[in-house]
């Protein structure tokens, strides 16, 4: 029986793998400016309303996730971002991006909490100890998603150089389909099966409840949320950057390539990282203030047309900021049960995705006006928001 369930380990691993191969990641911004022919406010405006419809989707999805089964909702997931593919690449009509935005969103929040829920019921199934590796056991399942983005980034700037900027997104098609075969091999671990008895509206009501009522999930929430949102910007931003210094395209899926190998060797060095600085507590601090610190610096590297610095700064946002997701989510499951866990969290998703809402249509409108002093304002932002933390020591859980 554990053996079974020890496969499925492996198996997320290599899905996470599927799922991650965006090809469209190195050239995302010139698919939407050039083959798109929208500008960059237009694009946080798809973004947004993206958002939306995943702050929407995010708590049904979840209990959905709780009452169906894990593996039926990754299924669910990977044949909606097939679908999305294809609507996306129909015509390069801001309408038809709507739409596929729409698809893309019931998707992201179908697979949202859902595969580290998965995760861990499955490491429990294996043996209660085992939920112990739970934070490296996150750490490798990330890593096997950056593995994707490494490989398909350089794979989508040449395809979109030998073909066009459509080719990219469109041949991601054939990586989702093997998603879909690897998550029909899925084994169902029993604590999914005995909350499928409970009432749809009964699973949701007690996730949101146990979230709003454990002020240390609050917390953790908030620290991943503040610092990511900034990171997750700047994933936005750069490629406008590297446009306005006219860097040729075929570079930009190496420099994406770069920024995710970073974000790789950061996700397998936590036990190092922390031991380093002597506290779990002080590697959060510091991976907050690195991360907004040096949004600054790409910012004040831009204005002077220091390509290597700024490129060199880009990278370690990505690496330390958008990390700490993984890391606190780990964190944040030793304090949520089993029957509940993928809608709380959903719940903690669904303030991150609010947090998109409002801020994507201000940051676009904020490039259009000043790409440089955006970057330098989200910097000083980021530095604050690390300042002012509120995590104690004792809420960090392995």
């Amino acid at each position: 029986m554990n053996e079974k369930f020890k496969k499925n380990i492996w198996k997320i691993y290599t899905f996470k793998f599927c799922i991650s191969l965006y090809f469209i990641d190195g050239v995302l911004i010139p698919f939407f400016t050039m083959w798109g022919q929208i500008t960059f406010t237009q694009i946080m405006i798809l973004q947004a309303w993206y958002m939306f419809w995943v702050f929407i989707l995010e708590i049904p999805s979840g209990t959905i996730a709780d009452y169906l089964g894990r593996k039926q909702t990754l299924i669910l997931a990977s044949i909606s971002h097939i679908f999305a593919v294809l609507i996306y690449t129909s015509m390069p009509l801001f309408f038809i991006f709507l739409i596929g935005e729409f698809i893309w969103a019931l998707a992201e929040s179908l697979i949202s909490g859902t595969g580290h829920a998965f995760i861990y019921d499955s490491l429990k199934m294996i043996s209660e100890s085992e939920t112990e590796k739970s934070k490296v056991i996150f750490g490798r399942f990330e890593s096997f998603g950056l593995i994707g983005y490494i490989v398909s980034a350089p794979i989508g700037s040449l395809l979109a150089a030998v073909f066009d900027l459509r080719a990219p997104m469109l041949f991601m098609a054939f990586p989702f389909m093997g998603a879909i075969f690897i998550a029909l091999s899925f084994r169902e671990p029993r604590t999914i099966q005995s909350s499928k008895k409970k009432e749809y509206l009964q699973i949701m009501k007690k996730g949101v409840k146990l979230f709003y009522s454990n002020k240390v999930l609050k917390i953790l929430a908030y620290e991943m949320i503040s610092i990511g949102a900034i990171a997750f910007l700047m994933l936005w931003i750069y490629q406008a950057m590297l446009i306005q210094l006219k860097i040729n395209i075929i570079y930009f899926g190496i420099i994406q390539a770069l920024i995710v190998g970073s974000e790789l060797i950061v996700l397998n060095s936590f036990k190092k990282l922390e031991h380093l600085l002597r506290s779990k507590r002080r590697y959060l601090l510091f991976s907050g203030i690195i991360t907004g610190a040096m949004v600054l610096i790409a910012g004040l590297s831009f204005t002077c047309a220091l390509i290597t610095p700024m490129i060199i700064a880009i990278i370690l946002v990505i690496a330390f900021g958008m990390t700490r997701t993984p890391l606190l989510i780990s964190y944040m499951n030793k304090y949520i049960p089993s029957e509940e866990r993928t809608t709380v969290l959903s719940t903690i998703n669904m303030f991150q995705t609010l947090t998109f809402v409002i801020a994507y249509p201000l940051v676009g409108l904020a490039v259009d006006w000043s790409l440089n002093l955006t970057v330098i304002i989200l910097g000083i932002v980021g530095i604050s928001f690390s300042l002012t933390s509120r995590v104690k020591g004792e809420y960090l859980l392995d």
